[in-house]
């Protein structure tokens, strides 16, 4: 199953993944976001926007990639993944 990584700061938002190992079943990046919502709900609501696709600030590798497709998220999570989800803090 493959693993599932955040940046600390979206632990604030949702504590019930913190200092845990997340699993998930392989699938495309959707069905792992998916998956995580279900642990997490709401999860999903804020790394995508209405239509499903990343919000712009918010980027996903798998291993040491950058996802491609950031509109459906098709891309395939293998077994053995990581798959990093971070998000880009600005201010001024």
């Amino acid at each position: 199953m493959p693993t599932v990584e955040m940046t600390r700061h979206l632990y604030r938002f949702f504590p019930a993944l913190e200092n845990r190992t997340i699993r998930v079943p392989a699938g495309s990046v959707a069905d792992v976001l998916r998956a995580v919502d279900e642990l997490a709900p709401g999860f999903s609501d804020y790394v995508l926007d209405e239509h499903g696709a990343l919000r712009r600030h918010v980027n996903i590798s798998l291993n040491d990639t950058i996802v491609i497709d950031r509109k459906t998220l098709s891309d395939r999570v293998p077994e053995d993944a990581t798959l990093y989800i971070f998000q880009a803090l600005s201010g001024g």
